[in-house]
């Protein structure tokens, strides 16, 4: 299957901090969330895949070319959201929607103005007028409707409100029906992460922890409460032990465990995305 982006071993050293090294392949018709503590390199790796940032070593491919290569035709694949637009101020939505719809030969106007309108966005105010929640509104409507084959979005909804929030992973799924389109985004809404991803990339202090497949991950951890107090070794699978509860990344293990000893847990669940992402960057 083609490959819209390859990095491989990539490290970049910014003062004292150090990203790396990351290895990550974005295919089509998948959604991967770039997910860690504040800090941990998530903005820094989508600069580095749009070369906005040039990495030390390793190597990043956005399909087929280099991205550090001569040519840049890769570019007109992705529609890129950062965190914090530049240039924008000066400018009404109006404004805005002309200037950026005239490079972007797919353009859909038509998405454009339904996003505007369930989001309510006005486009007749400067941006640098508009509240942080609408101008990330505002960016997105500018950003989806370019029919890329791959958006890259960085912390999309983080000042938006709960129902704008909802629209948005509702259009980004409807988005995603064509199998030839991608998702990357950073986030640190475990809602949106639970809603919208297929995969999970986990950053910490920018060291990749690990790639999985999101709902692998939810599946591997669960809680177990016993009656009385926990005694005894470690269990196959145990994270973590209170009193009487037992967290573990490995129920399959675990469970098994309890059957051939005889423990019987007095009660199990199984964890919110939350709680585990918390556990895993704790």
């Amino acid at each position: 299957m083609e490959k819209y982006i390859e990095i491989d071993h990539v490290q970049k050293n910014i003062d004292n901090f150090n990203l790396g090294p990351i290895n990550l392949c974005i295919e089509p018709g998948t959604v991967t969330a770039l997910v860690g503590d504040n800090g941990s390199g998530k903005s820094t790796l989508l600069k580095m895949i749009m070369n906005l940032v040039k990495a030390d070593s390793g190597t990043i491919k956005a399909f087929g070319e280099y991205v550090n290569g001569d040519h840049e035709e890769w570019k007109k694949h992705i529609a890129y959201q950062p965190q914090t637009t530049i240039g924008f101020d000066a400018f009404t939505g109006n404004d805005l929607n002309q200037l950026i719809s005239h490079w972007y030969p797919d353009w859909d106007q038509k998405l454009f103005i339904q996003m505007i309108e369930q989001l309510n966005v006005p486009l007749d105010k400067k941006f640098i007028n508009l509240s942080q929640g609408v101008q990330q509104k505002l960016t997105l409507a500018l950003t989806i409707p370019r029919n890329t084959k791959l958006l890259i979005l960085d912390e999309p909804t983080t000042f938006m409100d709960i129902p704008s929030k909802n629209l948005i992973i509702d259009l980004l799924t409807e988005w995603m029906e064509d199998e030839d389109r991608a998702i990357i985004f950073a986030s640190h809404q475990a809602e949106d992460i639970k809603k919208l991803a297929d995969y999970m990339m986990l950053l910490k202090s920018g060291t990749q922890l690990q790639t999985i497949e999101k709902d692998v991950l939810t599946e591997q951890y669960r809680k177990y409460w016993f009656s009385d107090k926990l005694k005894g070794s470690p269990v196959p699978g145990e994270i973590s032990r209170s009193r009487n509860e037992i967290i573990s990344n490995n129920a399959t293990a675990t469970e098994t465990y309890f059957r051939t000893h005889n423990m019987k847990p007095m009660n199990s669940s199984a964890m919110e995305l939350e709680e585990i992402i918390a556990l895993l960057l704790g």
